[in-house]
């Protein structure tokens, strides 16, 4: 009984040895290979997050045909976003696979299953490979970026976000809307390089349609010549044709161009200065009216009553 016992706590104590020296083996090989992955992992990221912003912002600064430098910024944030976290993610991968082949683990057998893994995920999530195709177009195309007011899908807002998979909207209800690039058929960008003014101005038949215009005309240079707005307006707002005949007033259609995401700021101030200058010079802007007609029908003879 004495014999097992040794052998027995040989076995043991030869077990243990060994286990102390394969993870001295490891502390000793791997974890410094390990250890400068990682480290190189931290480097690569920094240097995508000092290098890509640089690169793009003489990208975009050398071949954008924008002048105002709040669109090239926001062509800067949206390239910066999208390329940053694909690098990053590519960065991340890498040392994953670096770290397992440090340890001794075949890549082969598990790139293959990751291949077959992939296939089939890919048949299975075809909505998620057209939603990053779909938004690879988008950023190349440069259809929108954060910062610009659109309308995607039927719905409209603020531009919050982009990457590959979806995009991020927030509308005047401050709700926010996930749309995934995949269901974007048609994207209306309300902000891109400039914006427009576009409305019509009513007035009732009887003013002189010439002054009405002249009018319109002197607010819209008013206002590119004032100090707090002028610097908004790219094109004056002008008035540049009687556009309907309408039911109680004579519709005169006006149009002037603003910087991107001002054009209703510039809209509102015009619409005000009109209806003070029109109180001023006694300018109807008539409401819809309707006229009432009554009829009244002949009550015929006294002697026909008496049939």
């Amino acid at each position: 009984m004495s014999d097992i016992n040794v052998i027995y706590e040989s076995i043991i104590e030869t077990i243990s040895r060994n286990i102390e020296l394969y993870w001295a083996y490891i502390a000793f090989n791997f974890v410094p290979k390990i250890f400068l992955i990682l480290l190189l992992v931290i480097i690569a990221n920094r240097v995508i997050g000092y290098a890509i912003p640089l690169a793009i912002n003489f990208h975009i600064n050398s071949n954008s045909d924008s002048v105002l430098e709040s669109e090239r910024e926001k062509n800067v944030t949206t390239l910066v976003q999208v390329l940053s976290k694909a690098a990053k993610l590519l960065v991340i991968f890498a040392a994953i696979f670096m770290i397992l082949g440090e340890l001794g683990i075949d890549l082969a057998p598990l790139l293959l299953a990751a291949g077959v893994v992939g296939i089939a995920v890919g048949f299975g999530a075809q909505n998620l490979v057209r939603d990053i195709f779909a938004g690879i177009f988008i950023i190349l195309e440069n259809q929108y970026r954060v910062g610009d007011i659109v309308r995607i899908a039927g719905i409209g807002g603020l531009v919050e976000d982009i990457n590959l998979r979806r995009t991020i909207l927030r509308d005047l209800d401050y709700r926010q809307h996930f749309i995934p690039n995949g269901e974007i058929r048609t994207a209306s960008n309300y902000t891109k390089d400039k914006s427009r003014v576009n409305f019509n101005i009513g007035v009732a038949y009887e003013e002189d349609l010439d002054v009405v215009i002249e009018e319109l005309n002197k607010i819209g240079i008013e206002m590119q010549s004032d100090s707090e707005w002028g610097p908004l307006i790219i094109d004056s707002i002008k008035a540049i044709r009687v556009d309907n005949f309408g039911d109680s007033s004579i519709d005169i259609r006006v149009l002037g161009e603003t910087i991107p995401m001002r054009q209703w700021d510039v809209a509102g101030e015009y619409r005000l200065r009109v209806k003070r200058k029109f109180d001023e010079l006694g300018i109807s802007i008539p409401f819809p009216q309707r006229s009432v007609h009554i009829v009244q029908e002949s009550s015929g003879d006294a002697s026909d009553l008496g049939d």
